[in-house]
């Protein structure tokens, strides 16, 4: 585990650069353990409860980690990290699924109107989430009460589809959210819910601590290294958070499981959308730091292109190594970009 070495580095002051670097790995294996407890526990249910469990959960370790960053004032961080999520799983995560799947079986199907209903979803879910930043620009200054007003309305009207969505989830197998587990598939070692439990229990503690020193050493990083912080949110953060989760999906590809491969992609962005990004708006007014969902043009542009390009793909229900390599390319060219910003 790198948490006992990033404490050490911490306390024998190694420096920022190491505290951050080992703190974020440290993250990794616990958000891994998040994910196989939450398999563990969805296994004792039925396979729509399951699908929700791995919806809901799916993103722990990314939300603790902006939790701890609003707490620090660190806004364009968290704003980031949300933009960075949806484009990772859309763009990363699918582009390197069909790129694994396409090379192991060649041309790949998977059910065209249930990804097609999947990503007509998503579109109004991030289209919801950029309304805010469209309309903030007329409504007045963006630290008046009434961008806040609409920030914080769009976010509780984003929360209540939400729920609606698992409530149709749990009427409706194949519906958003309602994934089936991926226990059987990739072959994880079965756990008592108590474990399953204490795991999950002791995993997130730790997330929050790899969290609290990733969060304090990222000003002195980004300093240090010309790093800026929003590449460490649009990029970092959502990768380490969320690489256990990237992984499945790409093992489940190479199985030749295309379907549940798109579900776990789409659904997380999904709940980043809906769930995530307007919990953390509320969130934020508890620590005194209001999240305004406004987003830079880069952000919005780059979340356009990342919805309509897997609509796009999940058209026909095919999916190729090409056209995989092309979802990366699109990211990796994103990624650069975002790293020569200033």
């Amino acid at each position: 585990m790198a948490l006992p070495l990033a404490f050490l580095a911490e306390y024998l002051h190694w420096g920022p650069p190491w505290v951050f670097t080992l703190s974020a790995l440290s993250v990794i294996p616990l958000a891994a353990l998040i994910g196989e407890g939450t398999e563990a526990l969805a296994a004792y249910t039925n396979p729509r409860i399951g699908g929700l469990l791995n919806a809901t959960l799916g993103n722990t370790a990314e939300l603790v980690i902006t939790i701890v960053a609003i707490r620090e004032g660190l806004l364009e961080l968290v704003k980031a990290s949300i933009t960075g999520s949806i484009l990772g799983n859309l763009l990363l995560v699918m582009g390197l699924s069909m790129v694994v799947g396409g090379v192991r079986h060649g041309i790949q199907t998977f059910d065209r109107r249930q990804a097609s209903r999947n990503a007509i979803l998503l579109v109004l879910a991030v289209i919801a989430l950029l309304i805010p930043s469209i309309f903030s620009s007329y409504i007045g200054d963006p630290q008046s009460t009434r961008v806040e007003a609409l920030s914080v309305g769009t976010a509780a009207i984003m929360i209540i589809l939400y729920g609606l969505t698992l409530l149709y989830s749990l009427k409706f197998e194949g519906a958003p959210l309602s994934h089936k587990t991926t226990e059987k598939i990739i072959h994880k070692p079965a756990w008592s819910i108590r474990k399953a439990l204490i795991i999950l229990a002791l995993a997130t503690v730790g997330v929050v601590i790899s969290s609290e020193l990733l969060i304090q050493s990222v000003e002195p990083v980004m300093t240090g290294l010309g790093i800026s912080e929003f590449f460490i949110g649009i990029i970092f953060i959502p990768l380490i958070g969320n690489v256990a989760e990237h992984l499945v999906a790409v093992q489940v590809a190479a199985r030749n499981q295309m379907d549940l491969s798109v579900e776990i992609a789409v659904s997380s962005s999904l709940q980043i959308a809906l769930f995530v990004a307007p919990v953390l708006v509320f969130i934020s007014l508890i620590f005194g730091n209001p999240l305004q969902l406004i987003f830079n043009e880069l952000e919005l542009v780059a979340l356009i292109a990342g919805v309509l390009i897997t609509a796009f793909v999940s058209e026909d229900g095919e999916s190729n190594w090409l056209e995989g390599a092309v979802l990366l390319t699109i990211y990796f060219i994103l990624a650069l970009g975002f790293f020569l910003i200033d």
